[in-house]
């Protein structure tokens, strides 16, 4: 299961990254990486983009970006 399929509320831990250019290194470097615990909180009204809370902050995240984090639900 990919983090852009997960709906809000949702908790899930994620796995891996399943991309390795800049985007990849853009998701790690704002920590996104696996282990990490990860709360879907909501979609924007248009459903993109999430909006996560992981290690005490919030971020949000396209769904075209998302879809590349794959998670296991919690």
């Amino acid at each position: 299961m990919t983090l852009d399929q997960i709906k809000p509320g949702s908790h899930c831990r994620i796995k891996k990254l399943s991309i390795g250019n800049k985007l990849g290194q853009r998701l790690m470097d704002m920590g996104v990486y696996s282990g990490i615990k990860v709360k879907v909180l909501r979609n924007a009204p248009l459903k993109d983009p999430m909006e996560l809370e992981l290690d005490g902050y919030c971020m949000s995240l396209r769904h075209d970006e998302a879809r590349f984090v794959e998670v296991e639900v919690l």
